[in-house]
């Protein structure tokens, strides 16, 4: 768990450049949230409190819920995911080790059902950006109100470029192709975590090959059949979740399958299901709804992948 949070810092620190305070805030409110839940629970189930608050796993789910927030979501948003995502997700189950979903996802999928509109409003990221957007700024558009006339958000929001895509899609019109610069630069620094994590055998490779192999496949064949419809592979690999899903989400040692043929089973199925939410589904990226999907379907998958014992027939 330790070299998760240690691989996160590229990606960290590429949303705190682009995104700015609001980034770090969030992060903050959630790190607590989680600890104090974590604790609370484990004194409930009266459990030792040292070995489970000491372990890591808490903060690596604070840190992955609060990465696919928006950076100015009010606090009360980031408060009520992680609580979800440790009390009910993971304590309720019997803890680290027994839950069946992703706790961060969870919680994420919970938010963006429950409250949409706050999980929709994602800034521009040249309008946040370090320098441009004061510390003071982003704590009075978390914690007072995000209406206030000097921090109206309406003046510094803008689509994603998945959301752009959503809305093109669906009106018909041809499809911008050039990916976001700040997007991109995020991505690069989550998959350069990621490929550390992988040199240092944190996570096994083939759920992350799986899942890029599968959404780089399906993406360039439909950008082959209809280019002004369906954007190339690139832009479905830097843009959105993609690179924190693969490498720090679909990992999860626990709700993923633990059999090599079943990882790169559940990595290509998680690309598919990514891609086919995008295109044709009602939610702009697709990540959380296809790594939940495919925690229910792990269990199965391992049961039929599983290795010949040596020696039977």
């Amino acid at each position: 768990m330790g070299q998760v949070l240690i691989a996160l810092l590229p990606g960290i620190a590429a949303s705190l450049w682009w995104f700015g305070y609001g980034v770090l805030l969030q992060i903050v409110i959630a790190l607590i949230t989680t600890e104090l839940a974590e604790a609370l629970l484990l004194w409930l189930r009266q459990r030792p409190l040292k070995p489970f608050l000491t372990d890591l796993s808490a903060p690596v789910t604070a840190l992955l819920l609060t990465l696919s927030l928006p950076p100015l979501a009010p606090w009360w948003l980031v408060v009520i995911g992680t609580l979800f995502a440790i009390i009910i997700v993971k304590q309720l189950f019997g803890g680290l080790g027994y839950n069946p979903f992703n706790p961060a996802m969870a919680g994420y999928a919970a938010l963006l059902i429950s409250f949409p509109l706050p999980m929709t409003l994602w800034p521009s990221p040249d309008s946040l950006g370090i320098g441009t957007f004061s510390l003071l700024d982003s704590s009075r558009a978390i914690f007072i109100s995000n209406s206030l006339p000097a921090l109206d958000l309406d003046a510094i929001t803008a689509a994603t470029p998945l959301d752009q895509l959503k809305n093109q899609q669906r009106s018909g019109d041809s499809i911008a192709s050039i990916p976001y610069r700040p997007w991109c630069w995020i991505a690069g620094a989550y998959l350069l975590g990621g490929l550390w994590l992988i040199i240092k055998r944190v996570i096994d490779w083939r759920i992350p090959v799986g899942l890029i192999t599968a959404l780089i496949t399906i993406s360039a064949l439909f950008s082959w059949i209809d280019p002004l419809r369906y954007p190339p592979p690139l832009f479905h690999l830097l843009h959105g979740a993609t690179m924190l899903g693969a490498f720090f989400i679909a990992t999860d040692p626990v709700t993923a399958a633990t059999t090599p043929n079943g990882r790169l089973i559940v990595g290509g199925m998680t690309g598919l299901l990514i891609y086919t939410i995008r295109s044709w589904g009602g939610y702009p990226d697709g990540v959380a709804f296809a790594v939940l999907l495919m925690n229910l379907a792990a269990p199965t998958i391992d049961h039929f992948t599983r290795p010949r014992v040596y020696g039977e027939a």
